[in-house]
């Protein structure tokens, strides 16, 4: 890769908007269940497998679950995006009512 095209590449990597939603993670051998929401999925994501791997996961029943069951047990999936247009004003409150709605729609825990 030549020099320029480094730097369009990082360029245009800093000048993404990154995408909040809320997520669950789920034990298929336990068939449990955790809810959270993040302005970031992909950095979130990321962040928690890194803390569950490592055994530092505040979530305590989540953390017991993956030392018992191991990491191919587990799955994250994104239940719902944030619309790009909505201001970074109200995000956190989308966010807070969205991830509660998910909660009791599937009758889970809070990450």
């Amino acid at each position: 890769m030549q020099q320029a095209e480094r730097r369009a590449a990082i360029a245009a990597y800093k000048l993404r908007k990154a995408a909040g939603g809320v997520f669950v993670v789920r034990c298929g051998a336990t068939g449990a269940a955790w809810v959270g929401a993040s302005r970031n999925l992909e950095a979130q994501g990321n962040s928690l497998w890194f803390s569950l791997r490592h055994g530092a996961h505040m979530n305590r029943a989540l953390q017991a679950a993956w030392d018992a069951h191991g990491p191919d047990g587990f799955t994250f999936e994104v239940l719902e995006r944030l619309p790009d247009d909505l201001s970074d004003l109200r995000r956190p409150d989308e966010l807070k009512a969205r991830g509660a709605k998910w909660r009791a729609t599937l009758n889970c825990s809070a990450l």
